[in-house]
């Protein structure tokens, strides 16, 4: 299974906050120590702001910072959320119906128990086991 770098991101982002909870981060800081865009980034934080994770305030000070404990973050339902507009293969979309093996391919089944199983993984873990603290020069 390969994840988006949305989904990257968004992991990259709950680990690094999650190493300085008490700590605002703008999107602009944050772009510059992961190296990424920040216009691709403050997506990232809007849809993890808008689920719960994240708290964000505007204006000086501001910034983003984790809406909850890191050990009540569950990296599989971070996935999946994030993963939500990303189907496995094209028969998992809703109205895919373009594979010529649907009604009788035998893969479907087994690619979402394979699916589940990797969430239900994930789902083994939370956030406060990945945490990140960048090491300070």
């Amino acid at each position: 299974m390969r994840l988006t770098s949305f989904t990257d991101f968004g992991l990259r982002v709950l680990m690094r906050m999650a190493g300085s909870p008490d700590q605002p981060f703008t999107t602009a800081e944050l772009a510059e120590e992961f190296r990424v865009s920040r216009n691709h980034l403050a997506k990232v934080i809007s849809s993890l702001s808008a689920i719960g994770y994240l708290d964000t305030r505007r204006g000086g000070g501001g910034g983003a910072m984790l809406a909850r404990r890191p050990e009540d973050i569950r990296l599989g339902d971070v996935v999946a959320y994030l993963e939500a507009d990303q189907a496995l293969v094209e028969c998992f979309l809703p109205g895919g119906v373009a594979c010529t093996l649907t009604p009788h391919c035998r893969l479907k089944a087994r690619l979402a128990d394979a699916e589940a199983a990797f969430l239900a993984d994930l789902n083994r873990s939370s956030l406060a086991d990945c945490v990140y603290r960048p090491i300070e020069a």
